[in-house]
């Protein structure tokens, strides 16, 4: 029987694209990020659209910074929501080389592990 005071670890379902090529060097345009996401704004939960849904990125595929380097996190479910707009991204980020990192999670700061 499974300890009820151990908790399954919580896994990250997000990954980052980093603006740097394998070999470390900065990618450009320097805007690649705000049109990569621009280009999946369309792609969202269903009813969560509302009246300038146009003007907002998707929550799937958002630009970020990651220390200083431009970045776009993607969120694994975007996969199971439109298969093909997941291929596009993932083709982008190896067609241009770019570096493809897994998200993890921090504990809350001043947290202490097992004190929950």
């Amino acid at each position: 029987m499974a300890d009820p005071d151990k908790q399954a670890p919580i896994v990250a379902n997000e990954f980052f694209i980093l603006g740097l090529t394998s070999a470390g060097k900065q990618f450009r345009p320097s805007d690649w990020t705000e049109r990569l996401c621009g280009a999946m704004s369309c792609f969202r939960p269903e009813g969560s659209g509302g009246r300038n849904a146009h003007l907002k990125y998707s929550p799937y595929v958002r630009p970020t910074v990651l220390n200083g380097v431009k970045s776009v996190v993607v969120d694994e479910a975007l996969r199971l929501i439109e298969p093909l707009a997941f291929h596009f991204v993932m083709d982008f980020a190896r067609d241009n080389d770019l570096q493809v990192i897994d998200a993890c999670l921090l504990p809350d700061p001043g947290s202490t592990p097992g004190n929950d």
